[in-house]
């Protein structure tokens, strides 16, 4: 009886012990183990871009010599390489400032058009833009900009009837407007259009008469060209 009693303990305990087992396997396996999500790194982009455009400069024919009633100016368009850097302060909000040279000729008009070519001139107008980018159209980014210009005109030739030309330095306002179309994160196409409104002072001396005017630039500066975005 004794032996029996036993026995009945030592099978209980082991299925005791065995059910005990089989439940924390069974918890084991259900219950899910927690990972922590993973977050991918996403590198910021640089503010820093660069763009090189072929650019035609039109200027609006216009002027006066001062002494001369009737008197007008005309002068040439030019095509030119043209270097754009832009720094963005935000995603919408970036500075752009054009560099770049373009040759003119300018050629007497109105009551002078006899006259015929006057004088040569290069002109280094730098100008800075604020702009702000529109980020809502996905791969195409037009923008709008405004801001300051200062036309330095340098290797001035007088030609023709003309024996000295000097166009002063002057400041000017501008307005811009323009996309980039990217083809990825870092590569793009560009169209740009500014306007520039410069109206710069000049003395000139044609047969011996020392003679001053004012030459209505007022160009329009037309620029298509490849975008980089570091």
């Amino acid at each position: 009886m004794r032996r029996s009693a036993i026995s009945s303990l030592a099978a209980v305990a082991a299925l005791a012990t065995f059910g005990g087992v089989h439940a924390a396997s069974a918890a084991d396996i259900s219950t899910p183990v927690y990972k922590a999500p993973v977050i991918p790194v996403v590198e910021e982009q640089s503010p820093w871009q660069i763009r090189i455009r072929a650019l035609y400069v039109l200027p609006t024919d216009g002027g006066v010599v001062d002494q001369i009633p009737g008197s007008d100016l005309d002068y040439s368009s030019a095509v030119v390489p043209e270097l754009d850097i832009t720094y963005y302060f935000t995603k919408n909000w970036a500075a752009e400032l054009i560099l770049g040279v373009t040759p003119h000729d300018i050629s007497g008009a109105g009551t002078i058009d006899a006259l015929g070519k006057v004088g040569e001139v290069w002109l280094l107008p730098p100008t800075l833009t604020l702009q702000y980018h529109f980020t809502d159209f996905g791969a195409f980014k037009p923008y709008v900009g405004a801001g300051v210009n200062y036309t330095f005109f340098f290797d001035q030739s007088a030609k023709g009837v003309a024996s000295d030309i000097d166009v002063k330095g002057a400041w000017g306002f501008a307005l811009q407007a323009g996309f980039d179309y990217m083809i990825d994160e870092h590569w793009g196409f560009n169209v740009d259009v500014k306007k520039i409104f410069l109206e710069p002072d000049f003395d000139i001396d044609v047969g011996g008469a020392a003679l001053t005017g004012q030459a209505d630039l007022n160009p329009w500066l037309i620029g298509v060209g490849v975008t980089y975005r570091f």
